[in-house]
């Protein structure tokens, strides 16, 4: 139900842009966002928008960097990221909120993709 693509290896300082394609009934009414889980670690919210997409929230790590945005009558979620950084290496997945709204935590989201990996070498 949440397909994410555009993932890739690429230098540091340059950008991608991340694609989730969701089914309607998924996610028309629902908050989404965007967690990463680098090897080895926990999942960490990146960037959330919410149902109807006017209000975002990002974590501060991506602050600046990262647009999280959503086109509603195509079903999908985008994620912009410029000035990538080997931190930012991870595999980035996009998930569908239990609400309107979303928040950071991921027991706030029921649907989730399979990811897309980004890797950022310096």
């Amino acid at each position: 139900q949440l397909q994410a693509s555009g993932g890739g290896s690429v230098q540091a300082g340059d950008s991608l842009r991340l694609s989730c394609a969701a089914s309607k009934r998924t996610t028309s009414n629902n908050g989404m966002a965007w967690f990463r889980q680098a090897p080895g670690k926990e999942y960490e919210f990146v960037a959330g928008v919410n149902w109807i997409g006017e209000a975002t929230g990002y974590a501060d790590s991506v602050k600046g960097r990262f647009t999280i945005s959503r086109d509603r009558i195509k079903n999908m979620v985008y994620l912009q990221m410029n000035s990538l950084r080997p931190e930012d290496t991870a595999r980035y997945l996009c998930a569908a909120s239990r609400s309107a709204g979303g928040g950071t935590s991921r027991s706030s989201y029921n649907y989730w993709g399979q990811g897309t990996l980004v890797t950022v070498s310096s």
